[in-house]
């Protein structure tokens, strides 16, 4: 859980850490240090600073949240499980900044990707309604509720989902 500046130390470290054993023709010892140093760019790409920015995303400070995030140099290449919090981040962000189109955008990016259960997942799906809600798209609002339903375990979950179908039928 490191952050970038702190991987491109641990980087530059090892790559100096080569280069003397190299000098002293430490062969072994260099190509341990290779390894070491592949896992780290290895991580930096898969795994990036998202679990450093959950941490500082479960205390509701955004504001550390997205510079931990905009650290991640390529969102493609993160692991699956990784990308999915990574989107669902962003996405509470910009809710939290009333962007409601960048939000849906990640909200649907993170809801191609495994969470931590289902709960989770239906909560992107009710993050997803609400948002279509707000659009006054009944029919698709009805589609993500349908699908949510399917996956809310928790009573806090299923509540929110009666709310919203009663607004949704209050719409139409």
């Amino acid at each position: 859980m490191f952050s970038a500046k702190g991987r491109y130390i641990f980087m530059g470290l090892f790559v100096l850490a080569i280069v003397v054993c190299l000098y002293y023709r430490q062969y072994q010892l260099a190509s341990i240090g290779v390894l070491f140093l592949g896992f780290i760019v290895w991580a930096h790409y898969k795994h990036s600073s998202v679990l450093l920015a959950s941490k500082y995303f479960k205390n509701q400070e955004y504001e550390y949240t997205a510079y931990y995030l905009n650290e991640v140099p390529n969102p493609n290449l993160l692991a699956a499980s990784r990308r999915g919090y990574y989107e669902f981040m962003l996405a509470n962000i910009a809710l939290k900044e009333e962007d409601f189109n960048k939000a849906e955008y990640h909200f649907q990016i993170a809801s191609r990707f495994p969470l931590g259960g289902k709960n989770d997942k239906a909560f992107v799906l009710i993050h997803l309604a609400n948002i279509a809600l707000r659009n006054k798209d009944a029919e698709r609002a009805r589609a993500y509720i349908e699908k949510a339903k399917e996956l809310a375990v928790s009573n806090r979950a299923q509540d929110i989902i009666k709310i919203i179908e009663k607004e949704v039928n209050q719409l139409t």
